[in-house]
C-alpha cells in the first residue's frame, strides 16, 4: 500500500523542490469512535503548501497531508454503531478531524476555535493516502449529485468560503471583492451570485489566466492586485498568501466596510507592505479586519448542501496521487483555474 509523506519542513529552493515521498506504511485500523476509509480522492490546499514549507508546523513528521478527503467507509471501530454509518457509505472529511465538544466555544456552535481543535493532514494523517481514519462524527454524508473530484474542493475551499461570505455579513446590493481566484475565491463567486444576486463582485488577481477565469464566471470586473476598482466595496475576502493584497484591499473599502482574511498562514517575503498600513487610509471611518479560523462542521454541511441545491460547480484539475509534488508546485507558483485534486485509486 502506498502512502505519501512529507520529507521534512523546510524551506525547500530551486526546481527540485519535492517535499513529499512515496513510501509504504501499513493500512491504519479504525479505533473506538473512528471509522477507516478508503480513500477515492483528496483536493491540494494553500495549507499543504504551508505544511511542506514550515510556515505550518505539524505536531510530529513524518505526516500524510490532505484535508480535502472523498472516501468510502471500509471498516468502523468500536462504539459506531449508533452514529448512523455504513460500510461503503461515501462520505467526506474535512479540515476540522475533531473537537473536543466540552470547552465554551464547543457549547457556543465555535468548535473552530477549541484550543484541542485538531486538523487532518496535520494534527492527524491525513487523504494523501490509500486508507485514513477518522472520528466517525467528523465524516461528512456527500450530496448524490455531486461527483468525487466535485466535492473534494467543498471540503475546505468550499466550507473555509463559505464561512469567509457569512463573516462578510454582505447584504443583497452591496459590491464584494475577492482578492486572489484560485480554489476557494471560484467558489465563493459562484455562491456569492446566488445568494446577493444584485451584489456585483469585483476580482484582483496577479495572473491574467485568473483574472480572465473570474470574469468567465460572471465577475463585473477583475484587475491586478494594485488595481483600483470603479467603486469602493462593502466587504472584501483576501484568499491570498500574502501581505501586499492586505494593505492594498484596505484602500478599497468603502466606510464600515470589511476585510475578511481567509488563510491560516502568510508568507513573509512581502511583510514590509503592512509599512505601508496607514491609519487614515486603510483603517479610519470604522472598515474592519476579521480572519477566518478553521471551519466547523455545520460549515462543511451547509456548503455541501448548498453546492447542491444551488448547483455550484468546482473547476478541479485532477492529477494521480504520484504527482503530488506537482499539483503542490502549481499551487506555489500560482495561475491556472480553480482546484487541484489528487485521484488516489488507480
Amino acid at each position: 500500500m502506498t502512502h505519501t509523506r512529507t520529507r521534512s519542513g523546510g524551506e525547500p529552493a530551486g526546481g527540485d523542490w519535492a517535499p513529499l515521498t512515496l513510501v509504504d506504511v501499513p493500512v491504519p485500523q479504525a479505533g473506538p469512535g473512528e471509522v477507516r476509509l478508503r480513500v477515492a480522492c483528496c483536493g491540494v490546499c494553500r495549507t499543504d503548501v504551508d505544511l511542506a514549507e514550515g510556515r505550518l508546523a505539524a505536531p510530529r513528521y513524518p505526516l500524510i497531508p490532505g484535508h480535502q478527503v472523498v472516501g468510502h467507509v471500509d471498516a468502523l471501530g468500536p462504539g459506531t454503531e449508533e452514529l448512523g454509518l455504513a460500510e461503503g457509505d461515501r462520505v467526506g472529511v474535512a479540515w476540522i478531524h475533531s473537537a473536543c465538544g466540552e470547552c465554551r466555544w464547543c457549547r457556543e456552535g465555535r468548535e473552530n476555535l477549541c484550543p484541542r481543535f485538531e486538523a487532518t493532514g496535520c494534527d492527524a494523517p491525513g487523504g494523501f493516502a490509500e486508507w485514513m481514519t477518522v472520528p466517525a462524527a467528523f465524516a461528512h454524508a456527500l450530496p448524490r449529485d455531486i461527483t468525487d473530484v466535485q466535492a473534494a474542493p467543498l471540503l475546505c475551499a468550499g466550507a473555509i468560503g463559505w464561512r469567509s461570505l457569512r463573516l462578510t455579513e454582505l447584504a443583497d446590493g452591496e459590491p464584494l471583492g475577492l482578492t486572489g481566484f484560485g480554489a476557494s475565491a471560484h467558489l465563493v463567486l459562484q455562491l456569492a451570485r446566488r445568494r446577493c444576486p444584485h451584489s456585483p463582485v469585483y476580482v484582483f488577481a496577479r495572473a491574467e489566466e485568473e483574472r480572465a477565469f473570474a470574469r468567465d464566471l460572471g465577475a463585473e470586473w477583475a484587475g491586478a492586485i494594485t488595481d483600483t476598482p470603479p467603486v469602493e466595496l462593502s466587504a472584501i475576502i483576501d484568499t491570498t498568501p500574502a501581505w501586499t493584497p492586505v494593505v492594498e484591499a484596505m484602500r478599497c473599502l468603502a466606510p464600515g466596510g470589511r476585510l475578511v482574511i481567509n488563510a491560516i498562514r502568510k508568507e513573509n517575503a512581502d511583510r514590509e507592505a503592512l509599512l505601508r498600513l496607514d491609519y487614515a487610509t486603510h483603517l479610519w471611518k470604522e472598515r474592519e479586519i476579521r480572519s477566518v479560523a478553521n471551519v466547523t462542521r455545520a460549515d462543511v454541511r451547509e456548503m455541501l448542501s448548498a453546492a447542491a441545491t444551488e448547483r455550484l460547480e468546482a473547476t478541479v484539475d485532477v492529477m494521480p496521487l504520484a504527482h503530488a509534488n506537482d499539483a503542490l508546485r502549481g499551487i506555489r507558483q500560482g495561475g491556472g483555474r480553480g482546484a487541484r485534486v489528487l485521484s488516489i485509486e488507480e
